[in-house]
């Protein structure tokens, strides 16, 4: 039997679960699991941009977490620590010889005609263009840069949030944002 935990407490519910799951309380860690997972989750989709690789790398992430769980030292909150664990597992995978490798397909298990898409394949096509060259563009941005776009845009890490776990000011937050969408503007334009 499951033991029920409580609804969010607010603010610092993630602290108590965080407690919690240290502790060894598996519900406290699975419920971690289910406030954080969605986000990671979505992160790992935009940067991979394939839901497959995103799901492994989210378990990837998962277990590195609860792996380093002792070490971490709640100077961020759980979740951006996490988002940056995502983000981590997410560059290691792209190195070669690194990547992730899905399992083989089941060959008892029948495959399944995909829906008819609704824009049509030329306007899918197209957005999935679109997509990628965004998704290489951010990924070829300098290190501070690129972990700065992820956090806030792909993960919706408030400015502050991002400036206390990197150890500098909002405004340096605000600054390296600003100059990887100049980056960003110009790559993108060379692609096109």
């Amino acid at each position: 039997m499951r033991e029920e935990l409580p609804e969010p407490a607010g603010p610092d519910e993630e602290e108590v679960l965080l407690a919690r799951a240290r502790a060894g309380e598996r519900p406290a860690a699975e419920r971690l699991v289910e406030l954080t997972y969605g986000r990671v989750y979505g992160l790992l989709c935009r940067l991979a941009g394939d839901a497959d690789r995103a799901a492994d790398l989210t378990q990837e992430t998962y277990r590195k977490a609860w792996a380093a769980l002792p070490g971490f030292r709640g100077e961020a909150r759980f979740s951006t620590w996490l988002h940056r664990i995502a983000f981590t597992t997410f560059l290691k995978s792209r190195r070669p010889g690194l990547r992730l490798v899905p399992a083989p397909a089941d060959p008892e298990t029948p495959a399944l005609d995909p829906p008819d898409p609704a824009p049509g394949p030329e306007a899918e096509t197209a957005a999935a263009e679109r997509a990628n060259r965004l998704r290489r563009a951010v990924a070829d941005l300098p290190e501070p840069l690129r972990g700065a776009v992820a956090a806030h845009y792909f993960s919706e890490i408030p400015v502050v949030e991002i400036a206390r776990a990197e150890g500098i000011t909002p405004v340096a937050v605000r600054k390296r944002l600003a100059r990887a969408f100049r980056l960003l503007a110009t790559a993108l334009e060379e692609a096109s």
